[in-house]
């Protein structure tokens, strides 16, 4: 049911105009079922079956459908006269930058107002334009009605549907470059990636400062305190150290000293590593990194088995994809 939020309207600055807009919306309603109708009545079969079974509606509307045109033309007069108001009130307003672009951006409405054929439907446009602005200012909500609901599920089915398909023919077709050696990821990784090395060994060197930086300083004694506590429990359950301690007079204490010993190394070894992470000293060891992932265009071409494998690993992605992309999410709506 299509609810009228009344506040907003008599609220609303332009109450003048949505006034205008139901009163044409009814209009348009009433015309586009007059055309309808008269549409259907045009059929010679239409017509003697009302001779038989509704003579007067017959006789009555026979008249009116041979001067349909002459009933028509006044509902025409009503629209241009509302759509030449709307656009003097437009120039008057400045609404648009130059007053000759109202014609143009509804250019609907005039075409729809030539009394021709299937132009006449093109009225339904109007009423679409009508609904969406009452709705655009919540005057109403179309929303909430249950024919919104029926065409906007299957407007999102069909939608999916499609999107669907035409991602999986890509897909389909990024597969097939792949297999047949497409010359595209050699060029993004030759002419893209590996001239920009040192960019990129820059710009990760200086993320992985910051975050060892904004990560470790702050817990260093808790990052410290954890890993003695762990290398101290792991050097008590090793079974050749635990032997240590049998040692007559200096075992405990040589089996102590160990303890302390390895966990304070382990401590300072990953203690030194972070803070060369969270310096400027990092870049070497960030730049062996990317080189690694980023080899030089020989050593690429030297390396085929490499090379397969990553071209299959691409294909098994865009297969998961793809899988993906076949699940119907709009069928788990249905009731």
């Amino acid at each position: 049911m299509l609810h009228i939020n009344r506040e907003n309207l008599k609220s609303s600055h332009q109450l003048i105009w949505f006034i205008i807009d139901f009163l044409m919306l009814g209009l348009l309603i009433l015309n586009l079922a007059f055309i309808i109708w008269d549409s259907i009545y045009n059929f010679v079969a239409i017509q003697n079956l009302l001779k038989e079974h509704a003579p007067a509606l017959q006789s009555a509307y026979h008249p009116i459908h041979e001067r349909f045109i002459f009933y028509d033309l006044i509902f025409v007069a009503i629209f241009l006269t509302e759509f030449f108001v709307r656009w003097a009130y437009a120039i008057k307003a400045s609404v648009y930058d130059r007053w000759y672009f109202y014609p143009f951006i509804h250019w609907y409405d005039l075409v729809g107002c030539i009394p021709v054929g299937s132009l006449r439907f093109l009225r339904i446009l109007r009423v679409i334009s009508i609904i969406y602005r009452l709705h655009q200012y919540q005057i109403i909500d179309i929303t909430s009605t249950r024919i919104y609901r029926f065409l906007n599920f299957y407007y999102e089915a069909f939608m999916e549907e499609l999107s669907d398909r035409i991602v999986l023919k890509v897909l389909s077709g990024v597969q097939e470059e792949v297999r047949r050696g497409s010359p595209l990821f050699d060029r993004i990784q030759k002419d893209i990636l590996y001239p920009r090395r040192d960019m990129l060994s820059e710009w990760i060197s200086s993320r992985v400062a910051e975050a060892a930086q904004e990560g470790y300083v702050p817990n260093r004694g808790a990052l410290r305190n954890y890993l003695e506590g762990r290398v101290d429990q792991a050097l008590k359950q090793n079974l050749e150290l635990s032997r240590l301690k049998y040692l007559p007079v200096v075992g405990p204490t040589i089996q102590e000293t160990l303890e302390d010993a390895v966990g304070d190394i382990v401590a300072n070894v990953i203690h030194q590593i972070l803070e060369d992470l969270a310096s400027s000293s990092n870049h070497a060891f960030i730049e062996d990194i990317v080189n690694v992932f980023l080899p030089s265009p020989e050593q690429v071409a030297a390396d085929e088995t490499q090379n397969q494998a990553l071209i299959d690993l691409i294909i098994e992605i865009i297969d998961a994809i793809k899988g993906q992309v076949r699940v119907k999410h709009w069928r788990a709506q249905l009731p």
